[in-house]
This record gives C-alpha cells, structure tokens and sequence, in this order.
C-alpha cells in the first residue's frame, strides 16, 4: 500500500496494490501493518454504507469529544469528490481542506484522523461510499459539523448551491467563523 502525507498534518492518501487479471482484481483495503507502519493508530470500532444519487452532499460531519472519531474512508461504486477540514485548533493547517476524487476505478481511499470534519459529494449516480470508523461509537449527542458552501473554508466542490442534494442538517451546518471547535492539535 502506498500511503501519502496530504498539506493536513494526519490525513493520508492511501492507494492500495491492486493484483488484477483476466478474473479481475484483489487488494488489500486495510491493512494494521501497513497502519501501524505509517503511525496510524486506530482501532476500527463500526463500518458504515452509504448509496447516493449525483449530486448529493453529506458533511461537513464529525463526533466531538470523548466520541471523536476517524475514518478510513472509500468507495466501491461511482466517485466521489471527499473533503477534509482541519478542525483542531493549534493546527498550522486549522480551517484548511484537501480534496481528493475517490472512485471504484481508482481504488484510492482517504485517512481522515479525529479533529478533522468530514464530507462528500457524489459525482455519479448510484455511488456506493463506505467507511471504517475507529474512536467512539457513534452518538447523535456528539454530531457536529460545518456548512459545506461555507465561503472561507473556500471548498471547490464544482457543484451550483442549487444543484446540490442535502439533508436538512445538512442545509443547517453553521458556517466556520461561528464554530466552536472542541478539537486541539
């Protein structure tokens, strides 16, 4: 597995060796060697599925403390265009993103570490997105998130505000000068 360090200190771009023939293909998604090789320390408490129709947007999402969590994500139908936010303060990188085009094709997947928050947008219709979590389990207690059109966090998502298909939490995230993060680097 090749692992890359993004411009946000802890999250990780992992592009896995995928053996392919005639038959098809095998790889490994996860791998506690090649984690604990990169210092990744997580121990994966609940996996999570998600279908979506194009154009969907889910995030800017995280769990606050003690429920903080992260998350090794992928997908395994369609595209996606994923998000991370530096959220902990302290961070030379606070309020900074990196976006990564994550498909079935190209396999890659995306280590989002705890104090970071987290969203998607689907690029095709029908994409399958799944997700590892490790930390707390999850606690509508402890959601929290940020607008995902926010204008400083400044994200490309290449999307018209409306076109884009939210949830109603979704719709109501408050924007970042207005969050009060609970996260420290």
């Amino acid at each position: 597995m090749n692992i890359t360090e993004t411009i946000i200190p802890g999250v990780l771009l992992l592009e896995p060796k995928v053996f392919a023939d005639d038959r098809g293909y095998f790889f490994e998604s996860y791998s506690k060697k090649a984690f604990d090789e990169a210092g990744i320390d997580a121990s994966f408490v609940q996996d999570n599925e998600s279908l979506s129709q194009k154009n969907t947007i889910r995030g800017l999402h995280a769990q606050a403390p003690p429920q903080a969590q992260g998350k090794l994500v992928r997908v395994l139908q369609g595209a996606v265009l994923d998000v991370a936010v530096d959220a902990r303060k302290g961070s030379p990188t606070y309020g900074r993103h990196v976006a990564y085009e994550l498909s079935a094709q190209n396999k890659l997947q995306l280590w989002i570490p705890p104090g970071c928050v987290h969203g998607f947008l689907t690029l095709m219709d029908n994409t399958i997105f799944v997700y590892k979590v490790s930390g707390g389990l999850y606690s509508k207690a402890s959601e929290i998130g940020l607008a995902w059109n926010d204008p400083q966090l400044a994200i490309g998502w290449g999307i018209a505000e409306k076109d884009a298909l939210l949830s109603a939490k979704d719709q109501a995230q408050p924007a970042f000068k207005d969050f009060n993060s609970p996260f420290s680097f």
